[in-house]
């Protein structure tokens, strides 16, 4: 059972990390606790002061913030194989929450296995390390996107960012990924209104290039879905040279 609850993680790290077989067994033999859980479940809350952090083990959620007046900006969306709140480990308040955006697994790791992990397994102390830059990454990206590319280059480059990080574990097929998530969601990520996501939505469909169907984006020309969001991967470094 721990094998299959690191899966996601350990295939995502091999990936762009040289991890040997004992690094990878290490990661295998995490305790950790796991539990099903439904949408729109808030598993850290702004203000908390955790002392485990979270593998998505299945499943999509979303760090967010709330103004004052209870308006919510989205930070970012988090898959299969992230820990995103294993800033923890050192920050020892959360100033933000994360949420599941679909039914998930999620699974629990106490801070003192991860330090005893990091201690005996330098290479894996790196991987994660690099986990953190890699979310920092996505965040300058993000601030660009949401504040300086108009509404359709927004929606682009924000569908062809999680094609991206969804092929590295092989869940696209095609220019498809499923991404269950609403046009209120969909807002929230984008800085825009409801409205606006729909005209924008309605706009890539008649244009030929992004396709939706129930929990599926079709990505029908993805070339141009990039070309449109001036979508360059290489803030992503899915390669161990980048």
């Amino acid at each position: 059972m721990p094998g299959t609850l690191t899966a996601a993680l350990v295939q995502k790290l091999t990936k762009v990390n040289r991890l040997d077989q004992n690094d990878i067994l290490a990661i295998q033999q995490l305790p950790i606790h796991s539990k099903r859980v439904a949408a729109q479940h808030r598993f850290v809350r702004d203000g908390d002061r955790p002392s485990e952090s979270c593998l998505i083990v299945d499943g999509f959620a979303f760090r967010s913030k709330l103004t004052p007046d209870g308006q919510r900006q989205i930070l970012s969306l988090h898959i299969p194989g992230e820990i995103p709140d294993l800033q923890s480990l050192h920050l020892h308040v959360m100033d933000h929450d994360l949420t599941t955006l679909t039914e998930c697994t999620l699974g629990f790791i106490k801070h003192d296995a991860l330090r005893e992990l990091i201690k005996m397994r330098p290479n894996v102390a790196a991987a994660l390390w690099r986990e953190t830059l890699v979310d920092a990454a996505i965040f300058r990206e993000w601030i660009v996107n949401v504040g300086r590319r108009p509404a359709r280059a927004r929606m682009a480059h924000m569908l062809a960012e999680l094609h991206e990080r969804l092929a590295l574990l092989g869940r696209t097929l095609n220019g498809s990924f499923e991404l269950p998530i609403t046009q209120i969601e969909l807002a929230d990520c984008l800085g825009l209104s409801v409205v606006h996501v729909n005209r924008t939505l309605q706009q890539l469909r008649q244009e030929g290039i992004v396709a939706t169907e129930r929990r599926t984006f079709h990505l029908l020309d993805q070339a141009k879905v990039e070309e449109l969001g001036q979508f360059e991967r290489i803030y992503l470094h899915q390669r161990p040279s980048i």
